[in-house]
């Protein structure tokens, strides 16, 4: 085979590409990157509230509470919606740095949305806590420690997700300020294989006992009920209504 002369078309191309170590493989994109000090992180952190998850016979319950504090001690807004539909059949909850977890629950919509696209087929819970927890542990999103629950083929299934990006599953978890009040309750009122409608009433009392001592949590709370079907959220100022 004769050899190219060295300044062919074909020489001056590989010498362009020498420095790609495989030009023909697909471009990866990188985390974007923020200029955060950890006195800005330590402050996001005192941010409280209440997020409690439950895994029943029927499917999922998720209760939080709906008051978004700054450091905890001042109330900023009474009426937030800290559980959010991000699949056909799951939901991720607010708890933290409330820009971090807005920005955390966007990417994975658009994740699960491409997926879908793609494959033809939905994804599964646990594809979408791993995706979740590979996300937290590599992203940007600072002081986060969200509940995600959802219903697929394999059943059930509650998930705490932590900042490091740590993954468990669990029958029921808790997260947020008010999470060891609302862990007492929940210790002593939760039964395997409930019902929706008796883990709605047992989620709502353990963000009661949250949010009648956490000054963080607080003014009501919002339970999304999680099927086979799809994900129903709503919103109740007084407990009386769910209690």
């Amino acid at each position: 085979m004769r050899t190219p002369t060295h300044d062919s078309d074909f020489s001056r191309t590989v010498d362009q590409l020498a420095d790609d170590p495989n030009p023909y493989e697909p471009e990866v994109g990188s985390m974007p990157q923020n200029d955060l000090t950890q006195a800005d992180l330590d402050n996001v952190n005192k941010t409280g509230t209440t997020t409690i998850g439950i895994s029943t016979a029927d499917g999922v319950i998720i209760a939080t509470d709906m008051r978004a504090s700054l450091g905890g001690r001042f109330v900023s807004n009474k009426n937030v919606q800290k559980v959010e539909q991000i699949h056909p059949t799951a939901a991720l909850t607010l708890v933290g740095s409330v820009g971090g977890a807005q920005s955390f629950i966007s990417t994975l919509r658009a994740e699960v949305n491409l997926y879908e696209a793609r494959r033809g087929e939905r994804m599964s819970i646990d594809a979408l806590a791993t995706l979740a927890g590979n996300f937290a542990r590599g992203g940007p999103f600072f002081a986060i420690h969200p509940i995600l629950g959802g219903v697929d083929d394999e059943g059930s299934h509650v998930y705490s997700i932590d900042p490091a990006g740590g993954v468990m599953e669990d029958d029921y978890t808790v997260t947020g300020s008010g999470m060891q009040l609302a862990y007492g309750h929940l210790e002593q009122a939760y039964e395997p294989d409930m019902s929706n409608e008796e883990a709605k009433t047992v989620a709502a009392r353990g963000i009661k006992s949250a949010v009648e001592r956490d000054t963080g949590s607080g003014n009501g709370v919002f339970l999304a009920e999680i099927t086979d079907e799809g994900v129903d959220i709503h919103g109740h100022h007084d407990f009386d209504d769910v209690l």
